[in-house]
């Protein structure tokens, strides 16, 4: 039976063996709830952070949660079991994240305040908080594709191949996405560091 991922999200698999995704997921197929309820508090927590991190909208992860684990459980005879389950899932929430996009209007950005520093706490802490804060801003500010291959590297930690499956692209345009996305959240961070001086 998988186990629920860590908090962290880094790079953390199932620790259940390919074999038991592949018994989930034919129970899942014959709408066995028991085994879909397995499946989705294991992925829960790993899709919601992605989701966040990519919608930038509060009001949408939810609904895209919904609609992905909707999906999978609709398409789970679908899923041959050639990738990894968490590779499959994640694609299905990119999809949905980009037609929940599409279908609504810009909304407010997902704004990640980080809690305000004590007066006594270390300057070390401080520093720590302020980067922390500019760089959940400079990340929101990136385009969709650099902030999927950003959350999918640097938080959920799948290599570019997996990233191309999930987004459906060739390894060489995740690789070429990774290093715009990077410089371009290297030029918003100095932007931003300069602009809090």
């Amino acid at each position: 039976m998988p186990q629920v991922p860590g908090s962290s999200g880094l790079g953390q698999e199932l620790r259940a063996g390919a074999g038991d995704d592949v018994r989930l997921m034919a129970r899942v197929a014959v709408e066995d709830v028991d085994a879909f309820e397995t499946i989705y508090r294991a992925y829960h927590p790993r899709i919601t952070r992605f989701l966040r991190g990519m919608l930038r909208q509060p009001t949408l992860v939810d609904e895209v949660l919904d609609d992905t684990m909707l999906v999978a459980w609709r398409k789970a005879h679908t899923w041959d079991g050639t990738s990894q389950l968490s590779t499959w899932l994640f694609a299905i929430a990119y999809r949905q994240a980009l037609k929940a996009l599409r279908r609504n209007d810009p909304a407010v950005e997902l704004a990640e305040e980080p809690p305000i520093p004590a007066a006594n706490e270390p300057d070390g802490e401080l520093q720590h908080q302020q980067l922390h804060a500019r760089l959940a801003v400079a990340l929101g500010a990136l385009s969709i594709e650099h902030r999927a291959v950003m959350e999918l590297t640097y938080y959920q930690g799948y290599s570019c191949r997996e990233i191309a499956e999930i987004m459906g692209c060739p390894v060489a345009t995740v690789k070429t996405r990774m290093f715009y996305a990077r410089r371009r959240l290297r030029a918003l961070l100095v932007t931003y560091g300069e602009q809090a001086l």
